[in-house]
């Protein structure tokens, strides 16, 4: 391999003839289209990370993190948003179902209320008659008609009347005030008379019937 001699004897190589020495030893398949072989690539400049400035590697190596950093940080304030909608929404549906309660109780007592007012002018009719003109049969009559709308207009609402006459005894929705004896086995614990009605409403009792119940004494 040729070489330079320098004036104090030295040898140096000379570089530009190792590097044609080189490229007459290889492979013609080596080189690419433009004629440069991955070698030269090599010998050629370097663009590796290791010839970027300091403050060029940093800034690289920050920008993805400072990226997510952002994105988690917009996520977190649309799930704050999302909560506080959720929060306020609530507020104002249970605000409403309180008010909405408290109406209730006031609007089923005065549509109880609306309904018992035309038997209530029947009654303040009959109450004011005079006495000298009206017989007591129109009178009974008059009653039996008050009655009858008043006990619709209560039952529209929800009561239930208890009337067990001939009926089995039964003392979670009777009273028994009285007895008498059974004619036959078959009529023992039987209801024979109702003395006063009883009233349920909405499946809770307001009154128990009043009755007299037979007894089988054999």
């Amino acid at each position: 391999m040729p070489v330079a001699r320098t004036a104090d004897g030295p040898l140096l190589h000379d570089t530009s003839t190792t590097k044609l020495h080189i490229m007459a030893h290889r492979n013609p398949n080596d080189f690419d289209s433009t004629g440069n072989t991955a070698g030269d690539d090599m010998l050629g400049d370097d663009t590796s990370a290791e010839s970027l400035e300091p403050g060029q590697a940093d800034g690289a190596a920050m920008t993805a993190p400072s990226e997510m950093t952002a994105e988690l940080e917009r996520k977190l304030a649309e799930a704050q948003d999302r909560y506080l909608r959720h929060v306020a929404e609530f507020d104002n549906y249970r605000k409403r179902t309180i008010k909405e309660r408290g109406e209730l109780a006031p609007r089923a007592q005065a549509d109880i209320v609306k309904q018992l007012l035309e038997p209530l002018d029947d009654l303040a009719r009959f109450a004011h008659v005079d006495p000298s003109t009206v017989d007591a049969a129109t009178v009974v009559q008059g009653a039996e008609l008050v009655e009858k709308k008043m006990l619709k207009a209560l039952q529209s609402a929800g009561l239930e009347t208890i009337d067990p006459a001939n009926q089995t005894f039964d003392p979670t929705v009777h009273e028994a005030v009285a007895t008498e004896a059974a004619v036959s086995p078959e009529d023992d614990n039987v209801v024979a008379r109702v003395f006063q009605t009883g009233y349920k409403f909405g499946g809770q009792l307001l009154r128990p019937a009043r009755v007299v119940v037979k007894q089988w004494n054999g």
